[in-house]
């Protein structure tokens, strides 16, 4: 059995940190167990490709999750990176670190060295920001962070004006002194290509002699020696292996894949592994419990004015797009889906943003079956705003549903299960309204095509948006961190809670949701936890 020092369980946004990071010193040895393969594909690294990964099973999990009484009964569709460099390599790319207040709040919790002044030279030290360095911003890191500002498309001003007339501030950085407020996304990429988690890391590991990196390796148990883990088991091409950890095993698979494999490992709800005949080596119900995703939904408008419906629909257009990404790595395909955004207070009195936005210049009313609606955009001029709750009070839970670690594990979502994220949701759609109602964008609307005119009341207003919504893909929590090891799984040094040997580093670990988009804090949980391995060594 060959044995390395670390063993990561998964090439994602934080997997791939752990591997440039644990290796860089040539100390220690690491090996990188990934299910998928291979990010270098065309539709991986360019920005827009996102349409036509989302639903690829050679780069997508395709999870979905089961029929939720929030949802109106519909049963969701959770996309999760299965490649290299994981949902970093199929993500919409939008950089948002999140607010001061949700990591303070992690380290109030109980969770020493994980306050925003704690994170912040992480934060820093990740990035090489377009627009220079500052008090919050990096430059010279690994990870470079495009300014957008002259490059989306013009119908943007108009969203940002619209919104301005609402009486939301501009902003020109969500990761500078305050969140709230419009402006235009940064977005993680570089010289037109995405700028993953595997690019910015992984790729210089790989060239490390002490870093090996197995492909289409599916983790299927945590090997132990009592109650220490010593290795894993993984499946390749047909085959079973096994490798052991001299040092730590480190789950980095992401919020759906960790809780799973810790399950399948006999570490969860001591009812579950009973019920399912997996042996227990350490009770624990907060394994896969505790879930938390943002939930969103698109207010869709009909243009006076040309969109990118107008350029991306037609055959002509889409060439003419596809030959200036090709030849000059630049124009819409160079981008995001989403162009502008930004985060705001349903209730004035509250001290800070719940909700974001997001703008998009186009449309996609009218999908294909079986595509990423953006990949056919309407025929008519059309733009959406969509919006996404920041810090929802719904729970929902990740469990295995059999020791098969093939079988997708039940994701239970409970969106909108209580009564103050349906107050809030409500709220906040009724403000996209009063955006839409502005000058700046009511003289060149023709007519609001979703929900449409017709819905007005509550009520209406309620069924719709339980009808049209969906996860914005920023599940967390489903293994928490904290200190008190009968409500988490790991503790502040994301060591297993009751297991040696075992750390969990990932968006699992959140104690809680951020506001905002999940990946840059993914990636910082990466350095972050790094950092204290590394520290541990000694």
């Amino acid at each position: 059995m060959q044995t390395y020092d670390f063993i990561v369980v998964g090439s994602g946004s934080a997997g791939s940190v752990l591997a440039e990071r644990l290796s860089a010193s040539g100390r220690y040895s690491v090996l990188v167990l990934e299910a998928g393969g291979t990010d270098r594909r065309f539709y991986v690294q360019m920005p827009l490709g996102y349409g036509k990964t989302f639903f690829d099973p050679a780069v997508n999990w395709n999870y979905r999750a089961e029929a939720d009484p929030g949802l109106a009964g519909n049963t969701d569709h959770w996309p999760r990176g299965k490649l290299l460099g994981g949902s970093s390599s199929i993500n919409a790319m939008v950089w948002i670190r999140g607010q001061r207040e949700d990591f303070d709040a992690w380290a109030a919790a109980g969770n020493p060295g994980w306050s925003y002044d704690d994170l912040l030279p992480a934060f820093k030290a990740i990035e090489d920001n377009e627009a220079g360095a500052d008090a919050w911003r990096g430059s010279g890191g690994p990870v470079h962070i495009t300014d957008c500002r002259d490059k989306v498309h013009p119908l943007t001003k108009r969203y940002l004006q619209a919104a301005n007339q609402a009486g939301l501030p501009l902003n020109p950085d969500f990761n500078g002194a305050s969140q709230e407020g419009v402006g235009v996304y940064q977005i993680n990429a570089k010289g037109g290509r995405r700028m993953s988690a595997a690019r910015a890391f992984l790729w210089p590991a790989m060239k490390r002699a002490n870093v090996r990196v197995e492909t289409d390796a599916l983790a299927t148990k945590i090997l132990f020696e009592g109650t220490r883990a010593v290795g894993v088991e993984y499946q390749q091409r047909g085959e079973t292996k096994t490798v052991r950890a001299g040092r730590e095993v480190i789950v980095s698979g992401g919020s759906v894949n960790s809780p799973q494999l810790l399950q399948l490992s006999g570490v969860g709800p001591e009812s579950l592994l009973q019920g399912l005949g997996i042996p227990i080596l350490h009770a624990n119900a907060n394994v896969g419990a505790n879930m938390q995703d943002h939930v969103g939904i698109n207010y869709t408008f009909k243009g006076r004015l040309p969109t990118l419906n107008q350029i991306l629909r037609p055959w002509w257009g889409k060439l003419l797009v596809g030959m200036q990404y090709i030849l000059l790595r630049s124009g819409p395909l160079s981008l995001s889906m989403n162009n502008a955004g930004g985060f705001f207070r349903t209730d004035p009195a509250m001290t800070r943003p719940n909700m974001q936005l997001y703008f998009q210049a186009f449309s996609t009313v009218i999908p294909k079956n079986g595509e990423r609606p953006i990949l056919t955009p309407d025929p008519w001029p059309g733009f959406s705003i969509g919006l996404s709750n920041c810090r929802p009070s719904s729970r929902g839970e990740i469990m295995i549903r059999s020791a098969n670690p093939r079988d997708y594990p039940k994701i239970v979502a409970n969106a909108y299960s209580t009564e103050a994220d349906v107050a809030e949701m409500l709220a906040a759609l009724k403000f996209v309204r009063r955006i839409a109602a502005q000058p700046a964008l009511a003289e060149i609307i023709e007519e609001e095509v979703l929900p449409g005119p017709a819905v007005q009341s509550d009520a209406d207003l309620i069924s719709d948006f339980r009808r049209r919504s969906g996860t914005v893909y920023h599940p967390v929590s489903t293994c928490r961190m904290g200190p008190d090891l009968l409500r988490n799984v790991v503790d502040p040094r994301l060591r297993v809670h009751g297991i040696a040997g075992l750390r969990v580093i990932d968006a699992s670990i959140f104690p809680d949701n951020i506001s905002g988009n999940t990946n840059a804090a993914s990636i910082m949980t990466g350095w972050k936890g790094a950092e204290m391995v590394l520290e541990d060594q000694a």
